[in-house]
């Protein structure tokens, strides 16, 4: 077996956690999470306000073909999913049981621990007997999901980097 390399669960981890980054939006496509309303002012927007950014910079734009694109949006989301795929490749090493299901049941905690006691203790979103029934499902199911890719991608890119390191040594 070879030794472990912690560079390489780096790595493995931050690609994993981009694509599943990906992969979570996506999931959000076909089954948003919030009303239009309630996505106003997203939960990353709300939490960089919460933090002193003016609203203004929270809810800055770029353009694509057309859509205007919340990119500090998008920057809380990939720094909060490349850091669990990161933590979750690393610890899944020396803590395999976090790695029981695939990540199937570690998606579930983060979406408890996340979305069910941290981000309504918080005042993101609203407390979880308050958010409607669909919010719930999107979010649990989208978690799951979401460490689902992290598990399959970290552990595939993170054995092929292990690979490429012994045939070079």
């Amino acid at each position: 077996m070879a030794k472990f390399n912690i560079w390489s669960a780096v790595a493995a981890g931050t690609a994993a956690g981009i694509v599943a980054g990906m992969v979570k939006m996506g999931w959000e496509n076909i089954l948003p999470p919030r009303t239009p309303a309630r996505d106003a002012t997203n939960p990353p927007q709300r939490t960089l306000e919460m933090m002193g950014i003016s609203p203004e910079a929270a809810h800055a734009t770029y353009s694509y073909n057309g859509h205007d694109l919340p990119w500090p949006s998008y920057l809380v989301h990939y720094t909060f999913s490349t850091g669990f795929g990161i933590a979750y490749t690393v610890l899944g090493h020396y803590f395999p049981i976090i790695k029981t299901g695939h990540g199937l049941f570690f998606g579930l905690a983060a979406w408890a621990g996340a979305h069910l006691y941290t981000l309504p203790k918080m005042g993101v979103i609203p407390a979880a007997a308050d958010q409607p029934v669909e919010e719930h499902v999107s979010e649990a199911l989208g978690h799951m999901l979401w460490m689902w890719s992290i598990d399959a991608i970290g552990n595939t890119f993170y054995e092929r980097m292990t690979a490429l390191h012994q045939d070079q040594d």
